[in-house]
Order: structure tokens, then C-alpha cells, then sequence
């Protein structure tokens, strides 16, 4: 597949470890952040759980006619699609269960964005306030919503402006992440590419304080995907993130 990705995670200035985890198998097409959450190293557990789960379900289901498809299938989603959504689901279902096993992981939860390519379409799944971003024709678009109070409340009243909520204490809390509760809304969608297109997934302690001119300033000026994850980092980092930092730089490039 004509691809090229490159991914940075730093634990930033002020978090003792780095609760981001990520995974970027362009043999697969398979490209995903998850940004775990809860105490005693549990949000690091949750988070390498969904990638981990996210990762061997795709794998299998590349090669193994006879997987089962436990949450059904959606008939408006593409098999890719299908793959990826059910894929999310057995992540939530893991990381759920082991957290109801154990004290020390009661609690823990995780964000995740997927992205699963294949050929020109890539599907899109997302829970939480990690996000995927399409850069395309020197424009930046985000292809995901925040499961956020935050973004509920900004949807609902459209006189409300993001910085009328910035010093709110519940503008940071998540109504939607992976293994709080056995059923979750998983959102999935799919996007056509043309060559040159780039993705960006990224946890929010990158795109919680670089705007959207700010991502598109840095992906403009930076056509290398190993430069451009690593300055996005770096720019998140300087202009104070106080929470881990990733970015995962997917470049589509025109098949040869």
C-alpha cells in the first residue's frame, strides 16, 4: 500500500509516564492512538489493552474467513469498516473486563482513533477526545467529533464559543470512552484519499493547545511524515501541554 507514516509519543513536561500509546502497521493499513486514564499506571494498561486487541482483531480478520462477528455487521459501512467497528468493540469488551477484574485497574478507561486503510478509502473509528485530522489540498478538516461535555454542550447551543467554557471545570470530561461500561457508541466513517492527502491522529495533549492553524501551519511546512510528527510534538510541548503528547502522520501517496 503506498504509505508512509511515522509516529511520535513523548510523556511531556509534567507527567511522570506516558499513558499514550499508539500503532502504525501500514502492512496492515492500520494506523491508531489510544490515551489511557485512571491511576497506578492503569490508563497505560488500558491503553496498550486497546491497541493490542484493535491490532490482532484486524490482523486475523485479514486472513481468517471463518472470524466470528460478535456485534454483527452494518450494513451502511464497508467490510473494512466492519472490520475496524468490530474491532473497536472487542477492544472496549477487554479493556472492560480486565478492569472489573482487578482493584488496582477499577476505573481505567481509554480513548482511541482508528484509521484502516484500504486502497484509496479509509474508515475511520473513533470514542473519546482523540482525534484524526485530513490534511488535503493545504486545508486541515477534522474527520472526528469529541465524545466530550464540552463538545455536547457546544453542538447543542451554537451562540457558545469555545473560549466562553475554557476556565469550566467539566470542559476536560469524557462521556465516551473504551472499558468504563460494557456498551459504547463507537463512531465510524469513511473517507476517499487522493495522493499527497495526509491523516493525523493525535491524543489531546497535542491538540488540546495547538489549534487548527497551528496543525496546519506545521503539516504545510513539513511534507517528511517523520518531521512532521516530531514537530508537532515539539510545538505542543513548548507552547505548555501539560499532559502526554502523540501524533501519528499518515501520508497517502499516489500508487506506483
Amino acid at each position: 500500500m503506498p504509505i508512509r507514516a511515522f509516529g511520535v509519543s513523548d510523556a511531556g513536561r509534567v507527567r511522570k509516564s506516558n499513558e499514550d500509546k499508539f500503532v502504525s502497521e501500514p502492512a496492515l493499513g492500520l494506523f491508531a492512538v489510544a490515551d489511557g486514564m485512571g491511576g497506578h499506571k492503569a490508563g497505560e494498561v488500558a491503553a496498550q489493552l486497546a491497541i493490542e486487541s484493535v491490532t490482532t482483531f484486524v490482523s486475523r480478520s485479514a486472513d481468517d474467513d471463518d472470524v466470528t462477528w460478535p456485534y454483527g455487521i452494518d450494513d451502511s459501512l464497508s467490510f473494512e469498516a466492519n472490520r475496524l467497528r468490530t474491532a473497536i468493540f472487542l477492544a472496549n469488551r477487554k479493556v472492560f473486563r480486565v478492569a472489573e477484574s482487578s482493584d488496582d485497574y477499577g476505573g481505567m478507561g481509554t480513548t482511541i482513533v482508528c484509521v484502516l486503510m484500504s486502497g484509496v478509502r479509509a474508515a475511520i473509528g473513533s470514542v473519546g477526545d482523540s482525534r484524526v485530522y485530513l490534511f488535503s489540498g493545504g486545508r486541515l478538516e477534522q474527520l472526528t467529533k469529541d465524545d466530550s461535555w464540552a463538545a455536547t454542550i457546544l453542538a447543542q447551543d451554537p451562540k457558545i464559543r469555545p473560549q466562553d467554557i475554557e476556565t469550566h471545570p467539566m470542559r476536560n470530561v469524557l462521556t465516551n470512552v473504551l472499558g468504563n461500561r460494557p456498551d459504547i457508541l463507537v463512531r465510524v466513517t469513511e473517507r476517499d484519499l487522493a495522493p499527497g492527502d495526509v491523516l493525523l491522529l493525535s491524543s489531546d495533549g497535542m491538540h488540546g493547545v495547538l489549534d487548527a492553524s497551528a496543525i496546519e501551519g506545521v503539516l504545510a511546512d513539513h511534507a517528511d511524515v517523520n518531521q512532521a510528527a516530531q514537530a508537532l510534538v515539539n510545538r505542543a510541548i513548548e507552547a505548555g501541554s501539560r499532559d502526554n503528547v502523540t501524533a501519528l502522520v499518515v501520508r497517502y501517496e499516489e500508487d506506483q
